[in-house]
């Protein structure tokens, strides 16, 4: 697997080798020596999967308690995805990196605990699945409003997304709760 480092210490961008022939094609999507080799807590626990239409945006998602590292990638369709740093001792603290997943890339993205994440599809449809490094905590998540002028995400093709109401209640980083520690 080929690993690239983001201009934020944390997120990486996974690109998986990739074997092909006329049949189909073979690729290894994840390996547990790679992330024990992260540090310890990064086992995961749980493995999801949504399908959502052209301009969805889910997100900024994050668990102030039992917080998640995420590995996503894309099944089907292509979304642009973000991971935004909430580790209040961090030097880039607010910041986030953006990247396109998409069924045909292939690649995949390392979000880990201490961040924020969401997505906006730009297919007709996507399917996104990830792996979680701690369990969904309903009670433990927080939303960060996607698009607070402080983050300044720049979401491709966003002039009206479709937003849960969860979602369009997200809080500015100014008012969100932070991740002691750098996790």
């Amino acid at each position: 697997m080929n690993v690239i480092k983001t201009e934020i210490d944390g997120p990486l961008i996974l690109e998986p080798r990739i074997f092909g022939d006329d049949r189909g094609f073979f690729m290894e999507t994840f390996r547990a020596s790679f992330f024990e080799s992260l540090g310890p807590g990064y086992r995961f626990v749980q493995d999801n999967h949504s399908k959502s239409g052209r301009g969805v945006l889910r997100g900024l998602h994050y668990q102030i308690q039992q917080p998640q590292g995420k590995l996503v990638r894309v099944v089907q369709g292509e979304v642009y995805d973000v991971a935004v740093d909430l580790r209040r001792q961090s030097p880039t603290l607010g910041r986030s990196v953006g990247v396109r997943l998409s069924a045909e890339s292939k690649t995949q993205f390392w979000v880990p605990p201490g961040f924020a994440h969401g997505f906006l599809v730009l297919s007709e449809t996507a399917e996104f699945v990830y792996k979680c490094t701690d369990y969904y905590a309903p009670e433990h998540e927080r939303t960060l409003l996607w698009n607070d002028p402080e983050l300044g995400i720049e979401w491709p093709d966003c002039a009206e997304p479709l937003l849960s109401d969860k979602d369009k209640r997200g809080l500015r980083l100014n008012e969100a709760e932070l991740y002691d520690g750098l996790l």
